[in-house]
């Protein structure tokens, strides 16, 4: 087994479940040290990463919430010594409603987890990282971070958010050791897909109608896009927003 991350540590929030939880076995595979947050116990993954021969450690956290973000940090900071990459993933659908029809709540919490979320990892990983050098954050956005998609106003102002900040960051942290960059996943069969669809075969043809290669991406093909721009193959990228779908934002 090839371990490129060997004695390095990873974050991944919404490691518990879909491309947060394949994204995390991934980087286990490869070596690495991983903790996995998520916003409620399930300890799915770690015992997975555990039982085959890794080193993880699950930790509880509310990325909207400053105080779990900061606890978090420093727990891993305490526990593995050192902060290497950051898979930045947690996020929600929000209720689907078109603009009009937004409710605050659904608009507060959807900002505040995609969004904020991510602003908050960010302000506390970035401090670690620096003080080593040459580590690299990852940020999940979405194909509905570049192009716009009725009915989910919250969700698509969340995303294009999280690309303009991570090229904010990415400026920031260029000529400070740490890259950041963002994945902006198409259609991916994941359990949010299922809900949004209703799992019904109708709503599931139209989505995959719209990616070209004619299917649901899979959680390990955006996983294999997050190690690669967290690897040193990728060390002159930063700030890129990388489109993993079927071609989807060409339309």
């Amino acid at each position: 087994m090839e371990t490129p991350f060997k004695n390095k540590v990873a974050i991944v929030t919404g490691g518990s479940f879909g491309i947060g939880q394949v994204t995390a076995l991934a980087f286990a595979k490869k070596g690495a040290k991983v903790v996995i947050v998520d916003w409620k116990e399930n300890t799915e993954t770690l015992d997975l990463i555990k039982n085959s021969g890794g080193e993880a450690l699950f930790i509880q956290c509310d990325v909207s919430k400053s105080t779990d973000v900061k606890a978090m940090v420093e727990k891993t900071i305490k526990t593995f010594g050192r902060l290497d990459y950051a898979f930045n993933n947690a996020g929600i659908e929000g209720t689907q409603a078109p603009v009009k029809d937004c409710s605050e709540e659904n608009w507060d919490k959807t900002i505040g987890v995609n969004l904020k979320g991510i602003w908050l990892c960010m302000k506390y990983e970035i401090p670690e990282m620096i003080k080593q050098g040459k580590c690299a954050i990852v940020n999940c956005s979405s194909v509905a971070g570049l192009v716009g998609f009725a009915g989910l106003p919250a969700y698509v102002a969340s995303k294009h958010g999280v690309v303009g900040l991570t090229k904010t960051a990415a400026l920031e942290c260029a000529k400070l050791g740490v890259r950041v960059n963002a994945v902006c996943p198409g259609v991916i069969q994941t359990a949010m897909m299922d809900r949004i669809t209703g799992k019904k075969k109708e709503a599931e043809e139209q989505f995959t109608e719209l990616e070209p290669i004619g299917r649901f991406g899979q959680p390990e093909e955006i996983a294999a896009a997050v190690l690669w721009l967290c690897s040193d193959e990728a060390s002159f990228v930063t700030g890129h927003a990388m489109a993993v779908d079927g071609g989807l934002v060409a339309q």
